[in-house]
């Protein structure tokens, strides 16, 4: 039986990396600390992620973190190994890449961010362009921000709703490859040298997603989503084509694919895909949804997607449990839109559509049966909230979404700014 998270107890987990090709060192955690999460790295490439509760003031020895590491670790760095082997140093070369962040009155985060960014770019040898996308911001602050970085460009998209953000980026770059980041994260030292080993491994690659880990591990909400495996798809490269052997439902569990907050794409297919949907990720009313719909056309257009863990940014998760809760309920409700959005357009996958939504309703009905027995890590009200959002968007919240989009569209073709 898994133990629940007090809600009115504050859990800070020390965060820590690992390299696991020199000796193991003893760790102790801190005063105010109830837990240890490592990231394991593998000649500074991650291999692993693992998080324990333990007392304050702990000491673990080297043998007692060699225990914890386990078997699949040892199995990840071996397969790490043969890789190096067998695979030749690709010769291909990395085109020219714009990374997207679309950002709304969020300049901490957004300064952050950047701060991660901007030593890459100083390093980078191809073309990098950094686009900052402001959406409907209600001050001059991100601007403020962005014009004393020289190395920055910066444009605003006025109607709001990330898609619509998203899309403006696509018009405003001219580079090869587009890549785009949420302004809650910051992005690994190897996150540019994983993007090109993702598109030199891969050169027909239509789009490539990577690994996201948590910034920090402070509050009980924080603790709670990454318990619940966050925003992971693991530590294993994966090429994600026409089919997927033992998944009966492929492509249409688009959540397989990796996350929106870390996601890149070929410029030119984006165009011919005609963009992102607008009506999808515009906020309060439809907050999730695009990230799905985007992979899934990718990859029923016939191109490949990639998923590379040295493709590594670390996410800011929301800080409080009401932010959660309102999380899982956007997660419900953008994966049921790109459902119903996807059985309307593509009538040959209609069946397994319809698989998937009752394979979701079994799935959240016994996330739901466990967390009331306590056996599960999220708390009742967090399952309903999925569920509800979910049933949200089987009950018209695509319709209603795109209704609200055009209306958007219209004030803004009659009242140009």
């Amino acid at each position: 039986m898994q133990n629940f998270i007090d809600a009115s107890i504050i859990m800070p987990y020390q965060i820590l990396e690992l390299e696991v090709s020199e000796p193991l060192p003893t760790l102790t955690t801190g005063p105010n600390d109830t837990g240890l999460a490592l990231i394991l790295r593998y000649h500074d490439h991650p291999v692993g992620f693992l998080m324990k509760a333990f007392p304050p003031q702990t000491t673990l020895s080297a043998e007692e973190i060699s225990n914890w590491l386990g078997h699949d670790t040892i199995q990840k760095i071996l397969q790490d190994k043969v890789y190096a082997q067998i695979n030749p140093v690709s010769t291909i070369s990395f085109p020219s890449l714009t990374i997207a962040i679309c950002t709304k009155d969020r300049t901490e985060n957004l300064q952050r961010c950047l701060g991660s960014l901007l030593p890459l770019q100083q390093q980078s040898s191809s073309q990098l362009d950094i686009l900052v996308v402001d959406n409907a911001p209600s001050d001059q602050q991100t601007y403020k921000l962005v014009s004393d970085l020289p190395t920055v460009r910066y444009v605003c998209e006025p109607k709001p709703g990330l898609d619509f953000a998203r899309n403006h980026a696509l018009q405003s770059s001219t580079t090869e490859l587009l890549a785009f980041l949420d302004d809650d994260v910051t992005v690994d030292r190897l996150w540019l040298e994983g993007l090109t080993a993702a598109f030199c491994e891969n050169p027909d690659a239509g789009g490539m997603t990577g690994l996201v880990l948590p910034y920090e591990l402070n509050t009980n909400a924080q603790i709670l989503f990454e318990e619940r495996g966050g925003f992971q798809r693991g530590f294993e490269k994966i090429r994600y084509g026409q089919q997927l052997a033992g998944n009966v439902l492929y492509p249409c569990g688009a959540g397989i694919f990796g996350a929106g907050c870390n996601m890149a794409f070929r410029r030119s297919l984006l165009l011919e895909l005609g963009g992102f949907d607008n009506a999808l990720d515009t906020g309060g009313p439809m907050p999730g949804g695009g990230d799905l719909d985007i992979f899934y056309r990718v990859v029923r257009a016939g191109h490949p997607l990639i998923y590379e863990p040295s493709y590594l940014v670390f996410h800011q998760h929301r800080p409080d449990l009401a932010k959660l809760r309102r999380q899982y309920w956007s997660w419900g409700l953008g994966f049921m839109a790109f459902v119903v959005k996807s059985y309307l357009h593509d009538r040959e996958m209609r069946s397994r559509f319809i698989q998937l939504v009752g394979w979701w309703c079994k799935y959240q009905l016994t996330l739901l049966g466990r967390s009331i027995l306590r056996t599960h890590t999220l708390p009742i009200d967090m399952v309903l909230a999925e569920i509800w959002g979910g049933i949200m968007g089987l009950l018209g919240g695509y319709g209603r979404s795109q209704r609200r989009i055009q209306s958007i569209q219209n004030h803004f073709d009659t009242h140009p700014i």
